[in-house]
């Protein structure tokens, strides 16, 4: 039996332990990486939901706002007392009254009806006439509160009608 000479350097049939570990640290920054992203990915779908659902009960708020006025019988009515705003619109079956204090904006279809809350972490609410020629429009503006601290996006929303024909308040 012949014996094959030594190697003048050492051979290598696997892989140390250093190697080894360096793999590692590799694969736990790449799965790190990977978690991070998918975490943001997944905070932001969830902002970007919430704000699409605020947006269409905000429009929601504003043609149903709309029809009211366009139903008016008489002048609306708006006060704003101590940061509470509140319209009175009077219909045929009465008044639906709009009130947002605190934050939250409701409507009541009767004077003793059940409340109703349109929505909700509303940052400001504002409706005020404005007299064209012939006719009496009305605004609102509204504006909601941000979900995150830094936004890209204020949400604000301006929805204008006109209340029959009935003269300038």
């Amino acid at each position: 039996m012949k014996m094959s000479p030594p190697c003048p350097f050492r051979c290598r049939q696997g892989s140390s332990l250093i190697e080894c570990l360096a793999y590692l640290a590799l694969l736990a920054l790449v799965l790190g990486i990977a978690t991070t992203a998918f975490f943001r990915c997944w905070d932001d779908s969830k902002h970007l939901r919430r704000n699409a659902d605020d947006i269409v009960r905000a429009l929601h708020a504003g043609e149903q706002w709309r029809a009211d006025v366009r139903a008016a019988q008489r002048p609306l009515q708006v006060t704003d007392q101590g940061g509470t705003e509140q319209a009175v619109i009077p219909v045929k079956a009465g008044q639906i009254i709009y009130v947002f204090a605190q934050g939250r904006l409701s409507r009541r279809a009767r004077a003793a009806g059940p409340e109703e809350v349109l929505l909700e972490q509303v940052k400001s609410s504002r409706m005020f006439s404005e007299p064209r020629q012939q006719v009496t429009a009305w605004r609102w503006e509204l504006e909601l509160q941000p979900a995150q601290k830094q936004v890209r996006m204020t949400p604000l929303f301006t929805f204008e009608t006109v209340a029959g024909h009935h003269p300038a308040p």
